[in-house]
C-alpha cells in the first residue's frame, strides 16, 4: 500500500502564492489533481521519479511549478498568482503504470492522498 499525504493548503488571497507538499514513501511518479464539488478531478501537474519528466496542464503552466526533493520523498507544487477559480481540493496520486502516456488521466492512478483544501478569496 502506497501512502501519500498532502499538506500546505489553506486560505489565501488572490495574487498570493502557495506551495503544496506531497509526502510519498517511495520514489514514485506523482501527479497533482484538483477537484471542486460536482466536477471531476482535473489534472494540474506531474513529475517523474527522478524529477523528470515534468508535465503541466496547459492552462496552468505559467503559474505552477512541480519539483521533488533530493531524497525523492516529497513532491512540491508551487502555485503563484492564485485566482478565485483555483479554489479546490488538491490531491496527489501515484501508481500509474502508463505514466508517460496517461499522466493527466486520474483514472490511471491507483493511489491517492486525502487531499488538501486551497481556498482563494477575492
Amino acid at each position: 500500500q502506497v501512502q501519500l499525504v498532502e499538506s500546505g493548503g489553506g486560505l489565501v488571497s488572490e495574487g498570493d502564492s502557495l506551495r503544496l507538499s506531497c509526502l510519498t514513501a517511495n520514489n514514485n511518479r506523482v501527479g497533482w489533481f484538483r477537484q471542486v464539488p460536482g466536477n471531476e478531478r482535473e489534472f494540474v501537474a506531474a513529475i517523474g521519479s527522478d524529477g523528470l519528466p515534468k508535465f503541466y496542464a496547459d492552462y496552468l503552466k505559467t503559474r505552477v511549478t512541480i519539483n521533488r526533493n533530493n531524497e525523492r520523498t516529497t513532491v512540491y507544487l508551487q502555485m503563484s498568482s492564485l485566482k478565485v477559480e483555483d479554489t479546490a481540493v488538491y490531491y496527489c496520486a501515484s501508481g500509474n503504470p502508463a505514466f508517460t502516456v496517461t499522466y493527466d488521466q486520474a483514472s490511471y492512478y491507483s493511489y491517492w492522498g486525502q487531499g488538501t483544501q486551497v481556498t482563494v478569496s477575492s
